[in-house]
């Protein structure tokens, strides 16, 4: 366990890597080798396969609303059970290791129940750790606010935790373990032939993120750009190499979309009949931020008779809190009523070269036209395309789209 140290490693294995007692064997395994090639280890885990999704079935049948504080203390510890076991199979093994929740690290959180994002990441407990050469296993997902309460960052979160671990210990690399063998051109579930990137920009890893594909955290994307993280995508289930997402990455310049993102988990919104006058959707949008419900896609309909529609999409997690906020709004500014509906899907594409080739759109758009597939709404960046469809024809379009930009094919 000596030797000359190499690198600060942070990995991060997902809730898949340590879903078994025989994972988490593999898993502890495959910690220490990474120690013994000389390197310090910190270890982020989430909760054992579906565990937080059975804790959050069980307080829905507690109550249909359950206070966000007490959700919070109830999934919070998944993590803490993983970390643990980690630490056990890996002082079976004859490594020192130590586990620590999000508390014990010093995670410091805003005070948004269920989604708070980090402020502050406290060293001082991992730097003594690690200088008594212990591995060290954390609890993603988790923080506490300034009362001390429990808090969690979101679906996704210990990614998140990983990242910032990485940033404030300025780790060589944060190694992100899950079940997949790192970035996809699709989902290789809808595209069979999809590729696996070798590299990828933040930006363009940052938009695929936040338009549906599950890889990556959308906000751990974020903090790696915003402090130069390296982070590398890779299976727990195999030693082949990833994907690593970093800045300056050079993606296959030669192709304009490097890549196909969908969403299910989305819903729409409208409000009807809307008085055209300043400040109604300034209103609207407010309340919602007020809940912290993050908008998405937004269109507003040309005024007629001095009326108009908003449309707008959320996640569909979001809309039980989203539907009272837009019928309060409805009421206060007179609009004619409301509609919603959650059988639709955004699908996107993603690439840096868009910005220098005209006609995207246009190959989109007819691709989608091809398969008889209709547009609902459209969104652009100056990197991503995106649209809402029917749900159900979010496999033809994402395949057709994989078709039309040639992804398959990898650049000479």
């Amino acid at each position: 366990m000596g030797g000359v140290i190499l690198a600060l490693v942070v990995q991060k294995y997902g809730g898949s890597s340590v879903a078994t007692p025989e994972r988490i064997m593999r898993v502890a395994k495959r910690i220490t080798e990474c120690m013994d090639a000389g390197n310090k280890v910190v270890v982020v885990l989430s909760a054992m396969g579906d565990s937080t999704d059975d804790l959050l079935s069980l307080a829905r049948q507690v109550t249909k609303h359950p206070p966000e504080r007490e959700l919070d203390m109830l999934l919070s510890t998944g993590e803490q059970v993983s970390i643990a076991l980690v630490a056990m199979a890996i002082d079976a093994l004859g490594y020192p290791a130590v586990s620590l929740t999000g508390i014990q690290v010093g995670i410091t959180t805003d005070d948004v129940h269920t989604k708070a994002k980090i402020l502050e990441v406290n060293v001082e407990r991992l730097l003594e750790e690690l200088s008594q050469d212990k591995i060290v296993l954390v609890a993603g997902f988790q923080g506490c606010n300034a009362n001390n309460d429990i808090t969690t960052l979101g679906r996704g979160g210990s990614d998140t935790t990983a990242v910032a671990i990485a940033a404030v210990l300025k780790a060589d690399v944060c190694e992100i373990y899950t079940d997949v063998d790192g970035v996809y051109t699709a989902d290789p579930r809808v595209v069979p032939d999809a590729r696996k990137l070798q590299t990828i920009s933040h930006d363009e890893m940052l938009e695929l993120a936040s338009l549906g594909a599950l890889v990556l955290q959308p906000r751990s994307v974020e903090v790696a750009k915003q402090y130069a993280v390296t982070i590398h995508v890779r299976s727990s289930f195999n030693y082949n190499e990833g994907t690593l997402v970093q800045e300056g990455a050079n993606m296959e310049k030669e192709k304009v979309v490097n890549g196909v993102a969908h969403d299910l988990k989305v819903a729409k919104i409208s409000l009807l009949d809307v008085p055209d006058r300043p400040g109604v959707a300034s209103k609207l949008f407010q309340e919602l931020a007020d809940e912290s419900i993050n908008v998405d896609m937004i269109i507003q309909s040309t005024m007629r008779n001095e009326h108009n529609n908003i449309s707008f999409t959320i996640s569909r997690d979001d809309l039980d809190k989203a539907l009272p906020v837009v019928e309060k709004v409805k009421e206060e500014i007179g609009a004619g009523g409301m509609a919603f509906g959650q059988d639709v899907a955004k699908v996107s594409i993603v690439g840096a070269g868009m910005i220098t080739n005209p006609g995207v759109a246009a190959t989109m758009f007819t691709a989608l036209a091809a398969e008889d597939i209709n547009i609902e709404m459209i969104s652009t960046s100056e990197i991503k395309v995106s649209c809402i469809i029917k749900a159900d024809e979010a496999t033809k379009a994402v395949q057709a789209l994989h078709r039309a930009f040639k992804l398959d094919q990898a650049s000479d």
